[in-house]
């Protein structure tokens, strides 16, 4: 680990858990940790089978937390049919995890689009080209796909994915976990408060 560990203390907490994650993802940032926007996200089908795989949450604010993804893909058809998730992020420099949970929506078309467009040309293409999840021939086939998509449109701006978007994780739950000694780790949660504002718990861990 490369900062001495702090212990979390109710006392010491902000008692807006958006403004909490916002100064531990900075200091998670200051680590040197390559991606520290990574995070599991778990989704489940209606039936309750979970998954769970990285994302990268591109944006965090009072709305929520947004990744993207192609909504044909296997957490694309979950969310759909079962609009909760869970994500998780890990900052092992730190040695802290924070938990969120709640429902999920899909971003505006105007959201996706100025994102889509902020990324590198190869990324977009890359985007449209794959059908995420999908089972393919093989590799070869994949990057025939990109090379025909990108003789296509040479030159100018490409299109949109019509299949991907933003999807907005709309937090009900955060759980802040810091570890220490002996296995005796701090966790503290937030709940919404009846009316507006934040309630803290302590779990045992």
């Amino acid at each position: 680990m490369t900062n001495a560990i702090v212990p979390l203390r109710e006392q010491d907490v902000d008692p807006d858990p958006l403004r909490q994650f916002t100064a531990w993802f900075g200091l998670a940032a200051q680590t040197g940790l390559a991606q520290p926007e990574a995070a599991v996200v778990a989704t489940a089908t209606p039936d309750g089978a979970p998954s769970a795989r990285y994302v990268l949450v591109k944006r965090f604010d009072e709305r929520g937390f947004v990744f993207f993804s192609n909504y044909d893909s296997r957490k694309g058809r979950e969310l759909h049919d079962n609009p909760r998730a869970a994500l998780l992020f890990y900052w092992e420099p730190l040695a802290r995890q924070v938990r969120i949970e709640g429902p999920v929506e899909r971003v505006s078309a105007e959201e996706t689009a100025a994102y889509v467009h902020s990324r590198p040309r190869r990324s977009q293409l890359s985007a449209l080209a794959s059908p995420q999840s999908q089972v393919i021939a093989g590799r070869e086939w994949l990057e025939q796909r990109v090379a025909e998509i990108a003789e296509r449109y040479a030159t100018g701006e490409l299109p949109l994915p019509e299949t991907w978007g933003g999807l907005r994780v709309r937090p009900v739950s955060y759980e802040f976990w810091q570890l220490r000694d002996d296995r005796l780790h701090d966790r503290i949660r937030y709940l919404p408060e009846r009316g507006s504002g934040w309630r803290l718990e302590r779990l045992a861990p």
